[in-house]
């Protein structure tokens, strides 16, 4: 048996692994228990001097790192419309606007490394 601590968006399992015979793959037993979420990394300076301006914020749902910024302040947006775009595992992942609004804000920058959770931009 093995023990193993693994971090799935923030939440921290304790699996218990055992092994069946020489080769075979580890199978999982049925032991796995939720642990108290990590800490939030605390958040890059902005910078925009309007940082957080607006009331909706729009956060990083993954780590990451931004790529483009396809909006500005007074861009009105609808609803899943993109505001930036994030490369996530090697893979190009935009960032929707959570309901219709205009971008108040811009709190990263093309190039930034952000983590989970982390605002990103805001909305009136």
């Amino acid at each position: 048996m093995k023990n193993y601590s693994i971090t799935v968006n923030g939440n921290v399992y304790d699996v218990t692994v055992e092994e069946k015979g020489a080769g075979a793959a580890p199978a999982a037993a049925a032991s796995v228990r939720a642990a108290a979420p990590a800490p939030a990394a605390a958040p890059a300076a902005a910078p925009a001097a309007s940082a957080g301006a607006g009331s909706v914020q729009v956060t990083a749902g993954a780590a990451g790192k931004v790529v483009s910024i396809d909006s500005k302040v007074g861009d009105a947006k609808k609803k899943g419309d993109t505001i930036m775009v994030l490369e996530v595992m090697k893979m190009e992942t935009p960032v929707v606007a959570p309901q219709d609004g205009t971008v108040a804000s811009i709190d990263t920058a093309v190039g930034n490394r952000v983590e989970a959770g982390e605002l990103l931009a805001t909305l009136n």
